[in-house]
């Protein structure tokens, strides 16, 4: 029933194929090794960016050096699969996983702005990752996630699966409220984390209805392409 639950959760989202995947206490994973990557490291990153900045809530992009470590994390993944989409190289679970981990790392840098800036009624001009050792911080931090999925998640078993899992959905549920907050009933209300609540249900509400319809329009490009082969 696990595997069903998980096997649904990321069948729109992601290939699932075994060979590409990580497995926890004999459960697949509902998404890829790259996918894990970028989930957990958006996951860690928005947490960690809340560590860095508080009580401050950035609503600025990042600085030049932001942009460029941003361009070198997003970069690295678009290398690593390009290259092995067109055969000229072949990668590995390993690497998917590192470059996943730094594409995460990067899209939490532009997402958290946005989210400050639309959910929050008080928030700052601040850049996100501002002054440069915040910067460095939240870049060090990338090879001991690396280290703790690699190494350490696969000992938590049947919770390695679920954790991911767990990631997925809240990755979906922030992307969804920076456009939940924007309507007028939720935008620029929110004043402790308590207030949160409303526009993170209906967030999460619209995260499983687009993985339904995900799913549901893989399922109909597959029969549609076995009835033209």
């Amino acid at each position: 029933m696990l595997q069903s639950f998980l096997h649904w959760l990321g069948f729109g989202l992601c290939h699932q194929l075994p060979e590409r995947s990580f497995f926890g206490g004999g459960v697949q994973l509902p998404v890829c090794a790259r996918d894990t990557g970028i989930y957990i490291g958006f996951c860690v990153a928005i947490v960690l960016v809340w560590l860095l900045h508080r009580p401050e809530r950035p609503r600025g992009f990042p600085s030049v050096w932001g942009w460029i470590a941003f361009s070198l994390m997003i970069g690295s993944m678009a290398i690593d699969g390009g290259t092995q989409l067109i055969g000229v190289r072949a990668s590995t679970n390993e690497l998917r996983l590192i470059t996943g981990l730094l594409s995460g790392f990067g899209i939490a840098m532009l997402l958290v702005p946005m989210l400050n800036d639309s959910v929050w009624r008080t928030s700052h001009n601040h850049r996100v990752l501002d002054p440069a050792w915040r910067l460095g911080v939240f870049l060090a931090a990338v090879p001991l996630v690396y280290v703790a999925v690699w190494w350490g998640a696969p000992l938590l078993g049947i919770g390695y699966p679920l954790l991911v899992a767990v990631a997925v959905l809240v990755t979906l549920t922030c992307v969804n409220m920076v456009m939940v907050c924007l309507t007028p009933r939720f935008e620029r209300k929110a004043v402790t984390l308590l207030d949160i609540w409303p526009s993170a249900l209906v967030s999460l509400a619209l995260a499983f209805l687009e993985i339904w319809l995900a799913g549901m329009l893989r399922t109909g490009l597959i029969a549609l392409a076995t009835r033209i082969s």
